[in-house]
């Protein structure tokens, strides 16, 4: 079950980014080439709205980004400064990371819960009067310039990633109360690459 949440949340990470970066790409061409009189191509390109494309990557970067800081949390990728709690002794470290990681997991339970209150009031709850056939009249809630989304669908990566980013946090304490240790991430390591070279090793052997 824990794999299969760790590469959803991967999934997702990436599928964000390559979709937002591809889409600003088209909107870059999409721009410079409706710049030139060519007769025709012209008029074709001006015809096509790309006003959204500014408005979705934007969405789908900040979204990138919760899940990403909760990403971050698992494999240990996140700054943090640590020359003095490393020289103090085991216990007394160890109390300062579980410390550490349980202030993280109630600082982002905290902004869930206010992230869950700012999708309600966006919208989201007249969506579920409609959903349970309620009579009780909730004004519908603002929606996106562009793309005319409701607003409590992009805010929803709220209380969404922070919820994850808390339950990292928990699962990170968790695994330092039994094993002591903290994820690592190598910031000069690449996926691959190690078996490249082992690869290359048993050629040229």
């Amino acid at each position: 079950m824990m794999k299969i949440l760790d590469r959803l949340e991967e999934w997702i990470i990436a599928l964000l980014m390559g979709a937002a970066t591809l889409i600003v790409f088209i909107a870059v061409l999409h721009r410079y080439m409706a710049g030139y009189a060519i007769p025709g191509l012209q008029d074709w390109l001006l015809s096509i709205n790309m006003t959204w494309a500014q408005e979705l990557t934007i969405i789908m970067f900040v979204w990138m980004a919760k899940f990403g800081a909760a990403y971050g949390v698992r494999t240990g990728i996140h700054v943090g400064v640590d020359v003095v709690i490393n020289q103090l002794a085991p216990k007394n470290r160890a109390r300062f990371v579980i410390f550490g990681l349980l202030a993280g997991a109630f600082f982002t339970a905290v902004v869930a819960c206010l992230g869950g209150i700012l999708v309600w009031g966006n919208g989201f709850h007249h969506v579920f009067n409609q959903w349970i056939g309620s009579t009780e009249f909730v004004p519908e809630g603002p929606v996106t310039p562009d793309l005319e989304w409701p607003t409590w669908m992009v805010f929803m990566v709220v209380p969404l990633g922070s919820s994850l980013m808390c339950f990292r946090f928990l699962q990170v304490a968790w695994n330092f109360l039994r094993t002591g240790e903290l994820p690592h991430h190598d910031h000069g390591h690449v996926d691959g690459l190690e078996e490249e070279d082992r690869k290359s090793t048993r050629l040229n052997s």
